[in-house]
């Protein structure tokens, strides 16, 4: 009875679509980027994506099992983190590193802070910046075609020149669903299209963070230097597959412009001014961690009644 008694916060929507139907959506939207990275880079990231999804799922059941609390995979969210996370591996990691990271994701993120809508951050970005904290040699060791090289952002900062067409094809070193901008797109295509997620936050995303790298990128005007920025690392997956999750982005909607434009400039300043040569990560755990405040200062005035920051003021 206590459960129904919980309200979230507004606005209220009734919809049709559920939370699992959601999830479902996520996950076949998710299926491009997972199939190239197979076909990319052989059967051992198909093993390593396995092993991601059901850890995730395992570590939900256990928990939920051992608490007595109701069981809940089958909302399939702890899917999506566990392919979310497995994406945003390298081919080349252990197999005994996705599920530490999805014990982290599920454990620690999400199941102790409440379960699904009570994470304060996005548990598969969560698990992916504690394993890069933890095994940084693993998580950049990037293989492509038998061969260790580096990622294409790394080979930019080196000052090296990159092939822009591969990177949207997707024919680079990277983790197992960044490289193919153009799988990528399929997806939010079909994201877009069923209505899960729209425009506003990953537009005002890839926006601010073009007008960054034109700005104070180094390179000028150069569109050649933007493309393959915006095609490499993981961009337009974070903007169209993370910074959009429900739970960790804001409710209104001129909040989501401002998260998308913050997540733009702390990506850029990651990219240009910090040692390494992605940021997205962070930059959406950073901008997680915002949400409570961009809520605050959008949030809309109700009729008759002051905006929040003339409350409490003297006439």
């Amino acid at each position: 009875m206590s459960e129904l008694l919980k309200v979230s916060s507004n606005p209220h929507v009734r919809a049709r679509m559920k939370t699992d139907n959601i999830m479902l959506l996520v996950l076949s939207a998710l299926l491009p980027s997972a199939f190239f990275g197979v076909v990319n880079f052989g059967l051992r990231s198909l093993a390593v994506l396995a092993v991601s999804v059901v850890s995730a799922v395992l570590t939900e059941y256990l928990y939920e099992k051992l608490m007595h609390k109701k069981i809940t995979i089958g909302d399939f969210s702890a899917a999506v983190t566990g392919l979310l996370l497995g994406l945003n591996l390298p081919s080349t990691v252990p197999l005994w590193l996705p599920v530490i990271g999805n014990v982290f994701a599920i454990l620690f993120v999400k199941q102790l802070f409440g379960g699904l809508g009570q994470n304060f951050m996005n548990p598969a970005l969560a698990g992916r910046c504690f394993l890069l904290i933890s095994f940084a040699g693993r998580m950049t060791d990037f293989t492509w075609d038998g061969v260790s090289s580096a990622t294409p952002l790394a080979a930019l900062k080196a000052g090296e020149s990159v092939q822009v067409l591969d990177m949207f094809l997707g024919k680079t070193a990277g983790t197992i669903g960044e490289t193919s901008v153009i799988a990528i797109l399929i997806g939010a295509i079909v994201l877009l299209w069923f209505e899960v997620i729209d425009l506003r936050i990953p537009g005002s995303y890839i926006l601010s963070f073009a007008v960054c790298t034109l700005l104070f990128g180094g390179h000028g005007l150069d569109f050649g230097f933007l493309l393959a920025e915006l095609c490499g690392g993981g961009l337009m997956l974070g903007a169209f597959f993370m910074a959009t999750d429900y739970v960790t982005s804001p409710i209104t909607k001129s909040g989501q412009i401002v998260y998308g434009i913050a997540l733009g400039i702390l990506t850029a300043i990651f990219r240009y001014l910090g040692s390494a040569a992605e940021g997205v990560s962070y930059a959406i755990i950073i901008g997680n961690l915002l949400v409570p405040v961009i809520e605050k200062v959008t949030e809309p005035t109700a009729f008759g009644r002051e905006p929040f920051w003339k409350r409490g003021k003297k006439a």
